[in-house]
């Protein structure tokens, strides 16, 4: 049986983190929304509880019965799950005098108590709170202390419950791992047999049970995500996979064929769409983000349906969904972050059960199963793409001669982070073609051109991002190129604006 833990999500923007950090403890954990989590489900080891953007003494705010996992589960609470522990069983939660945002130390702690196990003196922690636990309940101890924050963690006395105002889970944490480590693998008591050769094995046992004879079809993007899923069920059912690749005209520049050939070399059987025309079409005079993904998100869907009408035998439709998507689209404030075209929204009509094999992966793990597998690493390791492609990185209306401008910047870009070792130590990039025309000279001429805009971020989860610190002379160069080699760019500018409070897209 595959142990777990479960983590209760009060809608922190932190939370994915915390997954991504059990995960890499080589254990198996779940992500639900606060008030679903399972009941009678022997696999569970332990219960953590998120961060949320509510105070716990608000109406709105999101609550659960403890009595339900307390005393059945070590319990974790982290910021909020810290403080909505302590105010339910009695203790006293109060808005602080400035909220408390940012490195802080820990004066003291505990060193015999099990959480801060291995523990270095005034290690960095991360606060991110306006509330702050004024007064523990009766049989609650402090096990430790920042400067500014006395009940910064506590523990149940003679119970396995302990709440943290700070978050393990950040990076600015320094030993944060090392308390979920602690938490997570010896209070939980995980094995630690969550890993990508594991999940390989299984999955494809699972998927041979699952799908048997029948034949699947899958729709590609040329991304990591539906690159990996394709191999993994190629692993399972050979011939049986059929695999569709839809171009929509905003692809990366020679994108369509350059993939096409990938998949060749991996032994897949892929159907190749050149739908640009009807893309175009449907797009023409839309300016509206959102707009833009609806209507790609659509005819993406009625293309993809009539080519696979003609495979008359499919019983199964496969997707390279990955569990961000799958928590994002179900996000729990009711506010959509941005439409996914890979989460729902099929036709009905087209009657086909769905395989969704990497559904519990995060981003990195799919790339670790995809090495596992011997797949290329130019393919593993290409950043993320939107589904729309270039559209959201146009803005305003789009055009193929915009498009065709964006793709050769967006080329020399991408080609001179290869060139120079960069592109690696970058997690996603792109030029974004802005609406504005300006003037410059070339020559002896006064020019009237577009401008464009370079974006590099670094990050771990894309749930936060900073601007990549790039060369200057790197970005001396590109720029360069760009105006010289691109016919209609005259300048060329660099996006150093973080996530957040920016997107890592412009749309």
């Amino acid at each position: 049986m595959q142990q777990k833990i479960i983590i209760l999500d009060f809608g922190s923007q932190t939370t994915q983190l915390i997954g991504r950090r059990v995960r890499e403890l080589d254990t198996f954990c779940e992500i639900l929304p606060y008030n679903k989590f399972p009941k009678e489900d022997p696999s569970v080891i332990g219960v953590i509880l998120s961060g949320s953007p509510f105070s716990v003494y608000d109406k709105e705010a999101f609550k659960i019965d403890l009595d339900e996992i307390r005393g059945k589960y070590p319990i974790l609470g982290i910021c909020y799950g810290a403080q909505f522990m302590s105010y339910t069983l009695g203790g006293n939660v109060e808005p602080a005098g400035t909220r408390e945002y940012g490195r802080a130390n820990l004066v003291s702690f505990d060193k015999e108590n099990p959480l801060f196990k291995g523990f270095e003196e005034h290690s960095q922690v991360w606060m991110s709170h306006g509330d702050t636990i004024t007064k523990l309940p009766e049989g609650f101890k402090v096990i430790a202390s920042t400067d500014k924050v006395v009940n910064a963690a506590y523990q149940a006395e003679g119970e396995p419950l302990w709440g943290v105002q700070f978050h393990p889970e950040v990076f600015h944490s320094v030993q944060g791992t090392l308390l979920l480590k602690n938490f997570v693998v010896d209070i939980c008591g995980s094995k630690q047999d969550w890993s990508a050769a594991s999940f390989v094995d299984t999955t494809v046992a699972e998927l041979k049970a699952q799908l048997g004879d029948d034949r699947v079809i899958l729709g590609l993007s040329g991304g990591v995500d539906s690159s990996v899923a394709a191999v993994l069920l190629n692993k399972a059912i050979g011939k049986n996979l059929t695999c569709i690749f839809v171009d929509h005209g905003m692809l990366r520049k020679n994108e369509f064929k350059n993939v096409l050939h990938d998949y060749e070399c991996l032994g897949l059987n892929v159907i190749g769409v050149d739908a640009s025309a009807k893309f175009f079409k449907d797009l023409e005079g839309v300016t509206d983000p959102e707009q833009k993904r609806k209507i790609i998100g659509r005819d993406f869907v009625e293309v993809f349906d009539a080519e696979a009408r003609k495979i008359t035998d499919a019983k199964w439709l496969a997707q390279g969904t990955i569990y961000p998507d799958r928590i994002e689209s179900l996000n729990i404030t009711g506010k959509t972050i941005k439409s996914h075209h890979n989460v729902g929204g099929l036709p009905e009509e087209m009657n086909l059960q769905l395989c969704e094999p990497l559904k519990w992966l995060f981003k990195d793990e799919v790339r670790r199963v995809g090495r596992q597998m011997g797949m290329p690493e130019h393919l593993i390791t290409r950043h993320p793409f939107p589904g729309p492609g270039l559209a959201v990185r146009i803005l305003g209306d789009i055009t193929p001669e915009k498009v065709r401008v964006l793709q050769d910047a967006d080329d020399i870009f991408i080609q001179g982070l290869r060139d120079w070792g960069l592109y690696d130590q970058v997690w996603q990039a792109g030029v974004i073609l802005l609406p504005v025309k300006s003037v410059g000279v070339m020559g002896d001429e006064r020019t009237y051109e577009r401008a464009v805009a370079l974006r590099a971020v670094t990050s771990t989860d894309a749930m936060t991002a900073d601007w990549a610190h790039l060369p200057y002379d790197f970005m001396a160069k590109v720029s360069n190129d760009i105006i010289n080699k691109v016919k209609g760019v005259n300048r060329v500018c660099y996006d150093i604006s973080s996530k957040p409070p920016s997107t890592i897209e412009w749309e």
